[in-house]
């Protein structure tokens, strides 16, 4: 039973506390690695590569098209560069990042620090439980309907008051 059948609280913690003898558990939860995880970092890498791409090379090609001589080719080649190693580098670390390496532990089960087995049901039911109660008939002597008097009827006093005009104006 999930909530109680009279006001509709919920039994989930008192279950929790029957199972534990009344004592509320210590959970702890198994925590490994505070950082984040290789598979996250190396898209993160790779994100930021097309990220300084996107800003590096329009920068190298407006220094190389405004460059004399020489310096141009220097620029263009640079440029060039760059754009290959962040447009198709960047990609291919989030890729590899994304099939070879080790992705966030799994979440493990939270376990208790100090685990009692739960009692059998029926020792739970006598230790938790409070005694059985009797319904019992009230001593006092239960109305019959027959002597309880019906209201009156609301059309009955407008009724009166339509009689008494019609005698008022004669």
């Amino acid at each position: 039973m999930r909530f109680c059948s009279r006001c509709g609280f919920p039994m989930e913690g008192a279950m929790h506390l029957l199972a534990h003898g009344g004592l509320i558990p210590q959970y702890q939860q198994n925590v490994e690695s505070k950082g984040p995880s290789p598979r996250k970092r190396g898209v993160k890498q790779g994100a930021l590569l097309m990220l300084i791409g996107a800003i590096l090379v329009p920068i190298l090609a407006v220094m190389a098209g405004f460059a004399p001589g020489r310096l141009e080719n220097v620029f263009g080649f640079f440029c060039a560069l760059a754009a290959i190693i962040c447009f198709l580098g960047g990609p291919l670390r989030m890729l590899f990042a994304g099939i070879f390496e080790e992705g966030a532990p799994q979440p493990r089960y939270m376990t208790p620090v100090s685990y009692s087995p739960p009692m059998v049901a029926a020792q739970q039911a006598r230790v938790s439980l409070p005694p059985a109660q009797v319904n019992q008939a009230p001593s006092w002597r239960q109305p019959h309907t027959a002597e309880i008097l019906q209201p009156p009827s609301v059309t009955d006093n407008t009724t009166r008051l339509l009689d008494k005009k019609e005698s008022e104006t004669e």
